[in-house]
């Protein structure tokens, strides 16, 4: 996956791309985006979201501190690898 960081003063955005080749359960994306936000306002006030299916897998950080990319991913991973009790 290739992870990129920008700095945007004041606002984090985020967006992930998921390759559009990968099987996923009809739902998945709008199932995902909702948990993965919901996890992410709790730890980030001011962020926003936008998942979308693409070429290849990516996740990009706009804005925050460099040690927000860090914990975006962290919060990415454990949220997929918690599918079964959010997904249904």
């Amino acid at each position: 996956m290739n992870v990129q960081y920008i700095d945007v003063e004041g606002i984090m955005k985020i967006e992930l791309t998921i390759n559009k080749s990968k099987d996923l359960p009809r739902g998945a994306i709008p199932a995902l985006e909702k948990e993965l936000l919901k996890r992410l306002q709790n730890q980030y006030e001011n962020c926003s979201l936008v998942i979308r299916r693409a070429g290849g897998d990516s996740l990009t950080v706009f804005g925050g501190d460099k040690g927000d990319k860090t914990k975006v991913e962290e919060i990415l991973q454990e949220t997929w690898e918690s599918a079964d009790d959010w997904f249904y």
